[in-house]
């Protein structure tokens, strides 16, 4: 792959579908940006793109947290479902599809889907006993509680004990099935840590798992018993099939399903692991539909090395986070300093560090003053040097000539610090290249030549190194690119058309005599208050 085209096809990710119990926190703001980059990478490609985001309003933590706070559970999900669409906006996120489970257009979907369940015989009614989280939506076994009858992932919330009659989906049936997939399809649950444990799962066998309950009316009902309400999995999950329905097709799974199913990748926080990559396939193997491509399970954020919670007081805001640093600066940081997959730390200090180094000394810093020099020696204009007279083994040339394929790969394997590294490693490439050859020096000895070939080599280099790094830091990127004179935003959903990767991914595009912009910082440094 690489610079030399790529087959255009569709791509369709989501993330998860946010519960609406508490505004968005910094682990969903994590999932939504490494989405938005892997979404706004395949639109450089020119892929038909859609990024599916939203929020699950069903069940009874809803109806719970709403009547405690006095209000309607619809009003209370319109309120938090403005503050996740408030903070995609200032992340810089561009959705196609918004998705809410509370939708008109959702039941007539979920409906569907369990017609076809039922008629392929999935579904039973049967006694459901045992200890049940809230918070968790979710039967516990005993063996998992913590002392005291509590939650092993909400440890301050008490389970409470539920004997009722639901309604079963026959998981069970798909042991075999689910099994196969996994040994036919590595790579459907990734990284390898995640995919293990949901084989040990799988292993100790898999039982049935409720998809009603009795006595809640937050929820669509039943079809076939409108005395119980579908419970939030079986309704929640099928809001991605939702989200496909182009605005004006009326809601029925073949409208949902014709253009953009079967998803490529799923991108959730490991807990949500089970439902996507073991109750979901069994669920769509049974309504008779295609697989998604993959199931992408990331790792959670701590800060200052400890779990973030209420109840230590050091949750991070990623509102405050955004108001104070930028969109850009937040979206870095969490995708460049932490390996996609693994759990990762939240530091200010380092946070302040990373950005200043990378971002405004190596970065900014290499591009303002080559510009400026640019501007003095060369007219405020690029230089005019014929990219073909730069050798094989020119230092920048030889380095940015296979950059694209390097990050390529690494996008494609959601290794988004792999990719940051790599475009930075030409940066840096870069700024050694200009103390070495010192085109100030070269200018006063009358070399005008040298000179330029040394100033658009490394104007060239922060080009494609921004161009690369657009899907991470999209108005840094249409910073640099505006200064080098293009007219343009990575913002555009036709970037790929305007900007083409075919061309713009290889060395040695910038066009000589093009009128640079005007010069100015394109990230500020970070200064700490002593």
């Amino acid at each position: 792959m690489g610079s030399v085209g790529h087959q255009s096809s569709t791509f369709a990710v989501t993330t998860p579908l946010y519960y609406v119990n508490a505004l968005p926190h910094i682990g969903s703001a994590y999932t939504t940006i490494a989405a938005d980059a892997i979404a706004r990478f395949h639109r450089l490609l020119g892929d038909p793109v859609m990024m599916i985001t939203g929020t699950d309003e069903h069940g009874q933590k809803i109806q719970r947290t709403a009547e405690e706070r006095g209000v309607a559970p619809q009003d209370h999900c319109d309120e938090i479902v403005s503050g996740f669409q408030d903070l995609w906006q200032r992340l810089n996120i561009r959705y196609d599809r918004f998705s809410r489970t509370t939708a008109e257009r959702h039941e007539a979907i979920v409906k569907a889907f369990y017609q076809r369940v039922w008629e392929n015989g999935d579904i039973y009614e049967g006694r459901q006993q045992g200890w049940y989280c809230v918070s968790c939506e979710e039967f516990k076994e005993e063996r998992d509680l913590l002392k005291g009858n509590l939650c092993p992932i909400h440890t301050n919330k008490e389970v409470e004990w539920r004997d009722e009659n639901n309604y079963f989906f026959k998981l069970s049936k798909y042991q075999e099935k689910l099994e196969q997939l996994y040994a036919g399809q590595p790579d459907f649950i990734q990284p390898t840590s995640r995919r293990n444990e949901v084989l040990s799962f799988v292993q100790q066998g898999l039982q049935d798992f409720s998809i009603s309950r009795v006595n809640l009316d937050w929820g669509f009902p039943v079809p076939s018993d409108p005395e119980h309400t579908l419970y939030v999995w079986f309704d929640a999950l099928l809001g991605y099939v939702t989200a496909l329905l182009e605005p004006e097709d009326e809601p029925t799974l073949d409208n949902a399903l014709k253009q953009w199913w079967p998803i490529n990748i799923h991108l959730i926080g490991k807990d949500i692991l089970r439902f996507h990559a073991v109750y979901w396939p069994a669920m769509l193997m049974s309504a008779g539909l295609p697989l998604p491509g993959r199931v992408f399970g990331h790792g959670f954020l701590t800060k200052d090395g400890q779990k973030m919670g209420k109840s230590l007081g050091n949750t991070l805001d990623p509102l405050v986070l955004v108001d104070q640093y930028g969109a850009d600066a937040v979206r870095f940081y969490f995708l460049k300093e932490i390996e996609f997959g693994r759990d990762g730390d939240f530091n200010e200090t380092r946070f302040i560090n990373v950005l200043n180094a990378d971002l405004a000394n190596d970065l900014g810093n290499l591009l303002n003053r080559t510009l400026k020099m640019a501007g003095r020696y060369c007219d405020d204009k690029i230089p005019t040097v014929a990219p073909e007279t730069f050798e094989d083994d020119h230092p920048l040339q030889s380095k940015g000539s296979g950059l694209a394929t390097q990050v390529q790969a690494a996008f494609d394997r959601l290794a988004f610090s792999e990719a940051c590294e790599a475009a930075l490693g030409l940066v840096r490439a870069s700024n050694k290249y200009l103390d070495d050859t010192a085109p100030w020096s070269l200018y006063k000895q009358g070399e005008q030549a040298e000179t330029e070939a040394v100033l658009y080599a490394v104007l060239e280099s922060v080009r494609l190194a921004g161009y690369l790094l657009s899907p991470i830091v999209p108005s840094l990127a249409t910073a640099i690119y505006n200064q080098l004179g293009f007219e343009g935003n990575f913002d555009e959903l036709a970037i790929g058309q305007h900007f083409p990767y075919q061309t713009h991914s290889g060395w040695g595009l910038l066009p000589g005599g093009q009128a640079l912009g005007k010069a100015k910082p394109i990230f500020q440094r970070i200064e700490v208050e002593a």
